[in-house]
This record gives C-alpha cells, structure tokens and sequence, in this order.
C-alpha cells in the first residue's frame, strides 16, 4: 500500500520559494565578499569569498533537486524522486571540501610571501553585514526543512549558518590582526576557517552516503517501531522483518505482519491494511508502506533464522 502524504500546494511554495531566496542572496552575500577581498586582500576573506562560490553553486543544484523531488511515483522510479536530496547533499558536501582545499593552498602562499593587509575596517564591515544576513537565511532553511523533513532545505540551511560562523570568525580574526599588526594572523585564520569547511563537508557527505546506503536512522527506527507495538498490542498481532529506508522527507516502510493461519484471506487484507493506515496515520512524515502477510503457527519452521517481535507486555 502507497500513502503518500505530499506536502500541499503552500508549503510546496513556501520551500521553493526559500531556495530561490538561499540562491539569490548567495549571489548578494558573494558581491559582498568579492568585494572585502579585493580591497584587503585578506586571505581569511578569500576563504569566506570561495565558500560562498560554492554555496551559490550548489544552492543552483539544490533548487534543481528540490523541485524532482516533488515528482510523484512513475513507472521509471515507482519509489519516487524524492532521493535527489542525497545526492544533493552530497555533491554540495564534496564542493565545500573542494574550496576548504582551495583555502589551504591560498592561505599558505600568502603566509609564505608575507602579503600585507589593507583597508580592514571597511572588509570587515563588509563581512560582518554577510555574516549577519547567512545567519538568518541559514536559520530559516534550517527551521523549515525541519518542518517539512527535507534534507534539501536543511543541509543548505546547515550550509549557510556554517557560512555565518565563518564570517564571523573570520571578522574577530581579522580584529586580532587589526589591534595586535601581526599579519601573519590573518592566512592562520584562514587555515582554521578552511578545517572546519572540511569539517562541514565530510558531516554533509556522511548524510549523503548514509542515505544513498539507507543507513536507517535512530530516532525515525525508534519511531516506527513504536508505532508499531501500539498498534500490534491493540490489534493482537505479531510483526517482524521490519525495514525502513529515508527517503529524505519521508520513509519506504516495509514489514511481515504474523497472522493465524485459519484466518480468511479477505480478513488477513483487512488487518493488514488497517495496520497500514494506522501506521501511516500515526507518523509525522510521509511514507510508502508494504506489508506482507504470514502464516504464524508454522513461521518459525519456515523462517528459522529469523526472531519475531513481540510487542511489549501490556
């Protein structure tokens, strides 16, 4: 049995619309940054100017892979689109671990050259008026892709807040320059800022290849399976086989339902298909679910090597 609960028209256009924001203020936020770098020539600020390239690249791909998403289920892909997200999370992971590289490489040629710093209060500003703009923006992506369990909007929206923690350190490293006059602070601070880029990255791409390997996450399998011995225990069944894969909003439920083995066919459906509603209903997500029916005198002698489960006492 599919149920899937698609998000209505609003939220639908309350999502895309935060993306194209993300993408258009990417591109502001760059101007911003391009424009500190190239009167200070700072490499802490290159190291903000060149995530903000990324960022704006893949909030681009982003928006792509949010509006495939929300293509329904074809016979091409019958579990839907809604997996883009993954690869979406993992290619923006991968080009931020790109420019984290990229900033090493800049950042040591300058500590080596011994590159002077100029016009630092005005860069600063500059980056502070950044910092402060992706901090919102990246609250906002994170809060509404809580909301509507889009790993799209919520890994930008990790992205963009990380892009503000950078700026911000990178105003407070360059404050240190200002005040103290030792320049080679400034490519030490892109240094830092460039390991927790890479840091960022790698979290982002342990998502993607999570969800590419429908690593089954802890708190949706705590869920689900509490779902389930509630309605097990008051329908007086038994279950097993559990399996849960995330899609990225929302879960492919699928799980063996033990039944009598003198119970009509027609009954058995019945039974399954309420657990399939009262499962789907009682979850705050979206899901696509499958049960199969078995007989549960013999099932043991059938499946030896499997341990059925029990809902809890009571």
């Amino acid at each position: 049995m599919h149920n899937q609960l698609n998000l209505d028209a609003t939220e639908r256009r309350r999502a895309t619309f935060a993306m194209n924001l993300s993408f258009v203020v990417g591109f502001a936020l760059l101007g911003l940054k391009v424009t500190a770098y190239w009167l200070t020539q700072s490499s802490a600020i290159f190291s903000d100017a060149a995530e903000s390239v990324i960022h704006v690249v893949a909030v681009g791909f982003a928006v792509y892979s949010l509006r495939l998403s929300y293509r329904p289920p074809d016979r091409r892909f019958p579990f839907g689109y809604e997996k883009i997200s993954f690869f979406s999370a993992g290619v923006e992971g991968g080009l931020i671990c790109l420019a984290a590289l990229a900033i090493i490489v800049v950042a040591a040629e300058r500590l080596l050259t011994k590159a002077p710093v100029e016009n630092l209060t005005t860069g600063m500003i500059l980056v502070l008026i950044a910092s402060l703009l992706t901090g919102f923006l990246g609250w906002y992506l994170v809060r509404l892709g809580k909301r509507q369990r889009s790993l799209v909007l919520e890994a930008n929206g990790r992205h963009v807040a990380t892009d503000s923690l950078t700026s911000f350190g990178v105003v407070a490293g360059l404050l240190l320059v200002k005040f103290t006059g030792w320049q080679p602070l400034d490519p030490l601070v892109a240094f830092a800022v460039a390991l927790q880029i890479l840091y960022s990255g790698f979290l982002m791409l342990r998502s993607s290849f999570g969800g590419l390997m429908d690593w089954v996450d802890p708190e949706t399998d705590h869920e689900v399976r509490q779902a389930l011995d509630t309605i097990a225990t008051d329908m007086g069944i038994q279950y097993h086989a559990l399996r849960i894969r995330n899609t990225g909003r929302g879960a492919n439920i699928e799980v063996h339902l033990l039944l009598p083995y003198e119970m009509p066919l027609g009954d058995a459906h019945h039974v399954a298909t309420s657990v399939e509603l009262r499962l789907a209903a009682s979850l705050p997500y979206p899901v696509q679910l499958s049960t199969h029916m078995e007989a549960l005198e013999d099932h043991a002698d059938i499946h030896p090597m499997e341990q059925t489960h029990l809902p809890p006492a009571g």
